[in-house]
């Protein structure tokens, strides 16, 4: 074995050490975010003082605030404090949000504070096997499917953590991050693990580097998007139990009443998915340009290239939808998770049951 090879091979080693690394750091910001909502959930008791004082709040600011003016006649003015209108979308309930998964506790601040930390350092040691990965190949490092999935679930983490650093309240949404991100590397480490090897010859072109990772990244952010259409259906469902005067189960009083409020989240996942729409137009656009290169026609119905399409048109009528009034809210949603949901086959289903030229999952 000469020398280069030699080093290839530990960069493979390294690369698996890193990310069965990250796995266990993964792991621990699990169970930490487990801790941030199990401490972060107040008793009855609490609770009932908590809406109390939330009560009395709203009382004393909404209550006429009278300041004397003094005017050349020395007469009084008598002024109301502006109200205060929460945002919602048109039409829908006008409802605060949520206190967040820490529950406006200490302690489940100090778990989520723990969680994010280690959520950083695991997407640190994640990106090292990653570049691990591709030092190891000596090309971009998402020939295969193993090599995309450690790839997505690093963009999908570092997307979340952007978030957060933006400010952007987020943090509800660690814990289901965190337990898909384990699923996806467990997966890829048993079910979908290649051995570094080089490109089959049709991926040889500087368009792996144009095509494929603006299709990561369009992947991660289309599943930010996915998880807060997916909350909001349950946020939603539990705000209309409240306006209809039905009492919430415990899980409802616990967990949901901490979300965003249902206007917030739909309103983040279409602005997710809006902002990421352009890029998966140019996604598709890419690959046509590659396979003109690679295979001398710009589209052949390959299974790959369908679905692609059909994600296409699942989003955008999604985003159609959501500029129509009759089709706002919880229909519009659906829409949302069955384009997701179309992603997920053509990476996972087209990938791994379909033959076409795009058969190169490695497994």
């Amino acid at each position: 074995m000469n020398l280069a090879a030699a080093t290839n091979e530990n960069l493979a080693h390294t690369s698996n050490v890193l990310i069965y690394s990250s796995m266990a750091v993964y792991t621990i910001a699990f169970f930490a975010h487990i801790a941030e909502w199990v401490f972060g959930s107040r008793s009855k008791v609490g609770r009932t003082a908590a809406a109390l004082t939330g009560a009395g709040a709203v009382g004393a600011s909404s209550a006429k605030i009278q300041v004397q003016v003094a005017q050349k006649g020395g007469a009084t003015a008598v002024l109301d404090r502006p109200k205060i209108i929460t945002r919602s979308a048109a039409g829908s309930r006008d409802v605060p949000d949520g206190p967040g998964a820490a529950g406006g506790t200490f302690k489940g601040d100090l778990w989520g504070r723990i969680a994010v930390s280690m959520t950083v350092l695991a997407f640190l040691v994640q990106t090292g096997g990653v570049v691990a990965r591709a030092l190891s190949v000596q090309r971009a490092p998402w020939g295969n499917m193993y090599e995309f999935s450690i790839t997505f679930s690093t963009v999908a983490v570092a997307a979340y953590l952007i978030l957060l650093a933006l400010k952007k309240n987020v943090r509800w949404m660690g814990l289901l991050l965190v337990t898909t991100v384990l699923l996806d590397l467990g997966i890829a480490t048993t079910v979908l693990y290649t051995s570094s090897d080089q490109l089959v010859p049709a991926l040889h072109s500087y368009w792996l580097w144009i095509h494929v990772s603006t299709a990561i990244i369009c992947g991660a952010v289309f599943y930010i998007g996915a998880v807060g259409t997916l909350l909001y259906l349950f946020r939603d469902s539990y705000e209309s139990k409240l306006a209809n005067g039905v009492e919430p189960g415990s899980f409802a009083r616990s967990v949901l009443s901490r979300l965003p409020a249902a206007a917030t989240l739909d309103k983040f996942s279409y602005r997710v998915n809006a902002a990421v729409f352009p890029l998966w137009t140019f996604t598709i656009i890419a690959g046509a340009i590659w396979a003109g290169d690679a295979w001398g026609r710009y589209w052949g119905w390959d299974p790959k290239e369908v679905w692609s399409f059909i994600t296409w048109v699942a989003y955008a009528c999604y985003l159609h939808a959501r500029a129509t009034a009759g089709w706002k809210g919880r229909k519009a949603a659906y829409l949302a998770l069955i384009a997701f949901g179309c992603w997920l086959f053509n990476y996972y289903g087209v990938n791994i049951f379909v033959t076409g030229k795009h058969s190169y999952a490695g497994v």
